[in-house]
């Protein structure tokens, strides 16, 4: 257990970022999957910039890699692209 007023806010604010990442990386997630669901290509055109600017917020804040967003973008493009 932490001694120092110091460790302890650091706990204190560890938790609330963890809260907060573990938050917005599955809210990515769950608009992720529902967009490789999608089958309608005009829903999926809608769908994929917002879901691409969801992963550029993630990578920039560091709670996923910039490689791991970018290859995700990369998929879900082709994804889309191929819908007919």
């Amino acid at each position: 257990m932490a001694n120092h007023k110091s460790a302890k806010k650091r706990i204190r604010s560890n938790n609330t970022k963890r809260l907060r990442n573990r938050y917005y990386a599955k809210t990515t997630r769950n608009a992720v999957k529902k967009l490789r669901m999608t089958t309608s290509k005009g829903e999926a055109q809608e769908k994929l910039p917002k879901v691409i600017a969801l992963l550029d917020k993630l990578a920039k804040r560091s709670v996923i890699h910039k490689n791991k967003a970018s290859n995700l973008k990369s998929k879900l493009t082709r994804h889309v692209n191929k819908l007919s």
